[in-house]
């Protein structure tokens, strides 16, 4: 009896021991204790991938971890978001969010592999800026109106290129032709920088781009901005009218960026996220860098966060019935 009793007393202790190591171990693993990884669900060249590598340097700073950029393009973007939706929610797998994302895609597509925003733990926007209606230099329209009047005396000729179908640049293409009266050929490519390329070497003729891959190449020549999409004239482009004072009143479109967690990441994580990237964005090389690319900052809560999401949700879904846009 007494043998079994110090057996017993033994086994107790071992196991108070390794629940102690456990629980100490466990505390001493503050957030972030390694390599955060930020998904950028665009291939590199891009907008996304502008903003991401910016904001991945300099919240790696801030963390004191590395914060590593990875892109998974593909499908419009839904690839890389469906991939963060099922990762763990640990507050090592972030993604940077686009319109496309957030708000086209998930009003056009009725079977996606993830609920957008309830797959999702928003954390904080980040970023926004205008879209650009870019057109090759041969395209003989310098103003929307000569290039509606173009487009109907080439009834499905002239091209427009996307950086996926069903991404904002695709419908905003989608909302022009339907607005406008013309019918145009839509060609979508995989991310922005593709799109872009098509466009200055001739393959397309225009496409609605973000500024921040097409804002050097309107500057060398390249390309012609014919208009912006944001409800008033973007402060990168002054000298270009947006596409409603040029005859289509209404017509409005942003891309905007956001940090995305998987859904279920603790709220503690969540909050430190969203009060470093204020920090890390608000600073006055950060704001001349990204402006320098063609972008704004733009930061809120996260509630303010999910809120826009389900705006911009709600906003395509009404497009989308309107002008009759089909999945593709």
């Amino acid at each position: 009896m007494l043998r079994n009793s110090r057996l017993h007393s033994a086994v107790g202790i071992l196991l108070l021991a390794f629940a102690c190591f456990g629980s100490s171990g466990v505390q001493a693993q503050p957030y972030p204790s390694k390599t955060i990884r930020l998904v950028l669900p665009f291939p590199p060249g891009g907008g996304t991938d502008v903003v991401g590598r910016l904001l991945a340097q300099k919240l790696g700073q801030a963390l004191g971890q590395q914060v590593i950029v990875d892109n998974r393009p593909g499908a419009g973007g839904r690839i890389g978001t469906d991939l963060v939706s099922k990762s763990p929610p640990d507050g090592y797998t972030l993604m940077l969010g686009t319109s496309s994302v957030m708000g086209t895609g998930p009003a056009l597509y009725k079977k996606l592999p993830f609920d957008m925003p309830k797959d999702f733990a928003p954390v904080s926007l980040v970023a926004y800026t205008a879209y650009v209606l870019a057109i090759h230099p041969s395209v003989p329209a310098k103003s929307v109106k000569a290039l509606v009047a173009l487009a109907k005396s080439r009834p499905e000729r002239l091209t427009y290129a996307s950086s996926g179908a069903g991404g904002a640049a695709h419908l905003s293409g989608e909302l022009f032709s339907s607005m406008a009266g013309v019918k145009m050929i839509h060609v979508a490519y995989k991310g922005s920088a593709p799109g872009t390329l098509s466009v200055m070497s001739g393959e397309t003729d225009m496409m609605f781009s973000n500024t921040l891959p097409v804002l050097p190449h309107v500057k060398s020549g390249r390309l012609h901005a014919l208009a912006v999409t944001t409800p008033q004239r973007f402060d990168l482009l002054p000298g270009v009218a947006t596409v409603a004072e040029s005859g289509l009143p209404g017509f409005e479109v942003q891309q905007i960026y956001g940090v995305l967690a998987p859904a279920g990441t603790p709220r503690e994580i969540v909050v430190r996220l969203n009060q470093e990237i204020a920090k890390v964005m608000q600073t006055e090389d950060t704001r001349s860098r990204l402006l320098a690319e063609g972008s704004l900052v733009k930061l809120s809560t996260p509630a303010e966060f999910e809120k826009a999401i389900i705006a911009e949700i709600a906003k395509w879904s009404k497009v989308i019935r309107e002008v009759g846009i089909k999945e593709e």
